[in-house]
């Protein structure tokens, strides 16, 4: 009994964790970078806007290193070590990106007006632990070039990004710092600003309308390994508790028979010695 209560109690941790492991809430941080050659004189020539589960929490000039914090988010982290870290990279991003626009913008643009440089990274958090990070590119609100940080896969989606992609893909510099900031700046952000977004974003407001940038691709949650997963621990513990009533219902039985049809010695074994004794008597 105390073997079958114990497997019980090992089956219940077992779902738990199972379960917990692919419970987890999913989150994502992004930044808009909007990149302007040649701003009008209440304009900006880079503007970041910061996102989370695509509700704005701060929005930040590059050239001033002025922050506006959109929504109690981003007044409740302001105070963080990593939101200094983050300024200052988001600075030096908008930087790189204005000193890459010659190099970048196409050859064959036709359009009235300069073009506008949109970038947005985004790194995640999915519901089953995995994170990982990407970037888009793109002009004037146009997608043009889809940049997988973890794999380091470049993919022209538009003829816009051609030129791009041939620049930065020989550029291992240009790569590994958009590599770098995603998946290690980006990420670490992610990771302690959550440590108090998590209950307020449970509780938060409708996301707040942002500009319209580079259309944004919410990063999939992967739900097949999740349904996968939740129907291969449902199988394993049927399975095992189907055991182990088994084992003891074929106990059980065996038990039982020992009971009624044990030998004669093994219930009675002081009947020969009662047999003697009784021949002796009679003697």
């Amino acid at each position: 009994m105390d073997g079958s209560k114990t497997s019980l109690g090992f089956l219940v941790l077992l779902s738990m964790v199972l379960f917990s492991g692919t419970s987890s809430d999913a989150h994502s941080l992004s930044y808009n970078f909007t990149i302007d050659p040649q701003p009008r004189d209440d304009q900006p020539w880079c503007e970041v806007q910061g996102e989370v589960d695509q509700k704005v929490f701060l929005s930040y000039d590059c050239g001033t290193a002025k922050i506006k914090y959109m929504s109690p988010l981003g007044e409740e982290v302001k105070s963080m070590n990593a939101w200094e870290a983050q300024t200052v990279t988001l600075r030096d991003t908008g930087d790189l990106l204005q000193g890459q626009m010659p190099d970048v913008t196409p050859e064959n643009h036709t359009d009235k007006g300069p073009l506008t440089l949109q970038a947005r990274m985004t790194c995640w958090r999915e519901d089953n632990g995995h994170t990982s990070a990407s970037w888009e590119f793109g002009f004037n609100g146009q997608l043009c070039l889809l940049f997988d940080s973890e794999n380091g896969h470049w993919t022209v989606v538009h003829p816009g990004g051609r030129q791009m992609r041939e620049k930065w893909e020989n550029d291992r510099a240009v790569t590994d710092f958009f590599r770098k900031v995603s998946m290690g700046a980006c990420r670490a952000w992610l990771q302690a600003f959550l440590v108090r977004w998590e209950k307020m974003l449970k509780t938060s407001v409708p996301p707040t309308t942002v500009p319209t940038t580079v259309q944004p691709t919410a990063p999939a949650s992967n739900h097949i390994t999740k349904i996968v997963l939740v129907v291969l621990a449902v199988f394993v513990i049927i399975s095992i508790v189907a055991w182990i009533l088994y084992k003891k219902r074929r106990r059980c039985s065996q038990e039982a028979r020992q009971v009624l049809c044990c030998p004669e010695d093994s219930v009675f074994p002081w009947l020969p010695l009662f047999s003697w004794v009784h021949f002796r008597g009679k003697r």
